[in-house]
């Protein structure tokens, strides 16, 4: 055992782990509760309109999912705010004057909006007004992208910090515009954005794709389907476009991340766009290219001669892992590339009237499903690792501001986060599966849902309509029986 404690990494490696496999964890709840709050909503606003029930049993059944992903986020997102002390409190005594604000709005804000309305938005059927509801349910989006705007605020700044001054070691605050507005901040909440909205149209495009596979809850299936389809088509090709725009500020702010991305070692004018490559870090090279020559330059620069700093122009302690950015760009890139196919196949199985009956479409949908989340993870990685080794872009070094905590300490704390959040994960799993395999209210019970049996006379009503002896299924039966008492009253 002391043998393997002593091969452990250093504190500060162990400690760049933690964070980022919690922080990884984390992303994958509100990436998919920022999205399904959008969809509720949406679809919440749509019954008013229309008073379709079958809008109504969108949100409804989505409902469920919604709380337990916004729990998981909210639990797991705790963690984080702890870390900043306890693995890297030389961090947060630096920049706390500039992040701990930004931080505190997030909590003053977008929670608060949360946790303020989402007990109306889960347990207000019946207890408030139509209007009301759908007001608190946009208000629980509303939250969800407040909180993206503020957590990517703060992290941004620490990418392309602006807006401040360094007096005694520490940094201040000289314009509160200029930290949050910093350079790579609108790209990176465009970008963000729209994943989180990807995400969510592809796990409800795979959920009903399943249904019709199975031939169940087709009336469903059809509307989530049809709906997140569309979405697809027109989130995917603007994603691209605004990553696109979200890599020349990446070339103009962050050259050396870029470097790692294209996997360009030494300076080139007419770089070539490399598909497939292993670099080899030690041997500043790579291995086995696969390459489009002077593509790169092209789509950086917009000149097939143009010059692309390579990672020669710092030195190798400056350097981030390259392999890791290399290949996460490519798995988010081949992935974004498969959505857009999905939403194009779409669009074509829709103008053919196959939309629904498309087994082709339906199957690649369904494998799908994880891959908004997938994708997300990536671009993360692609994010964070090619900064490193900075916290603050050019500022501030990870390795010296790690808490001064003992490695086996630190390797601890790990693996008890692996063990804890593996088990919390797959207990999510199940409980999504089950509610999955279970599928929808039946439109009998949604129409149930909007009688309030408490404030009805149940004694005199007939034993088969009585929701004290009957689960569900009079909501059609109770209407009637109502309406014929209002008639009998007059």
């Amino acid at each position: 055992m002391f043998e393997l404690f002593a091969t452990l990494p250093d504190t500060a490696m162990l400690s760049r782990i933690q964070f980022a496999f919690t922080v990884s964890y984390h992303i994958m709840f509100p990436t998919i509760t920022i999205g399904l709050s959008l969809y509720l909503a949406f679809m919440e606003g749509m019954w008013l309109k229309t008073q379709n029930l079958v809008y109504l049993q969108q949100v409804k059944f989505w409902m469920k999912p919604f709380a337990i992903t916004f729990g998981m986020g909210v639990v797991s997102g705790v963690v984080l705010s702890y870390e900043f002390g306890t693995n890297f409190s030389k961090f947060s005594e630096i920049v706390g004057p500039v992040l701990s604000p930004l931080l505190a709005y997030e909590v003053l804000t977008a929670f608060f909006l949360e946790a303020g309305f989402l007990g109306i938005m889960l347990f207000g059927w019946n207890r408030v007004s139509p209007k009301i509801h759908f007001m608190a349910t946009c208000i629980v989006a509303l939250g969800t992208v407040s909180s993206s705007f503020w957590i990517l605020a703060a992290n941004s700044w620490m990418h392309t910090p602006a807006g401040y001054e360094i007096v005694n070691g520490q940094f201040q605050v000289t314009s509160w515009l200029e930290v949050i507005f910093n350079p790579s901040f609108p790209y990176r909440l465009a970008h963000m954005l729209l994943a989180t909205f990807l995400t969510a149209s592809l796990l409800f495009a795979g959920v009903n794709a399943y249904y019709l596979l199975k031939g169940r809850h087709n009336d469903f299936a059809k509307v989530g389907f049809s709906a997140s389809m569309f979405a697809i088509l027109i989130l995917a090709p603007v994603q691209i476009l605004v990553g696109d725009f979200h890599g020349l500020d990446v070339a103009h702010n962050q050259p050396v991340k870029l470097a790692a991305m294209e996997g360009i070692w030494k300076t080139e004018k007419g770089a070539a766009l490399r598909l497939f490559a292993i670099p080899d870090q030690e041997g500043e090279k790579n291995h086995f290219e696969l390459s489009i020559p002077k593509a790169a330059s092209l789509l950086i620069t917009h000149e097939l001669e143009g010059e692309i700093p390579g990672l020669d122009q710092v030195e190798e302690k400056d350097r981030p892992q390259v392999s890791v950015v290399f290949f996460a760009f490519r798995i988010m890139l081949a992935l974004g590339g498969l959505m857009l196919v999905l939403g194009l196949v779409g669009a074509v199985a829709r103008y053919k009237n196959r939309l629904f009956d498309f087994r082709p479409l339906l199957y690649l949908s369904v494998v799908m499903i994880p891959s908004g989340v997938i994708a997300t993870l990536a671009g993360w990685y692609v994010v964070e690792v090619g900064r490193q080794p900075w916290l603050v872009q050019g500022l501030v070094r990870t390795a010296d501001v790690v808490s001064d905590l003992p490695a086996e300490t630190v390797a601890l704390s790990l693996g008890l986060f692996v063990v804890v959040y593996g088990f919390l994960f797959f207990t999510y799993l199940y409980f999504i599966r089950k509610l999955i395999l279970k599928g929808p209210p039946s439109l009998d019970e949604v129409q149930a849902s909007l009688i309030n049996p408490y404030l009805i006379d149940n004694d005199d009503l007939p034993a088969t309509l009585n929701p004290a002896q009957v689960d569900v299924g009079y909501g059609q039966e109770l209407s009637e029986y109502l309406n014929q008492k209002d008639k009998g009253d007059k």
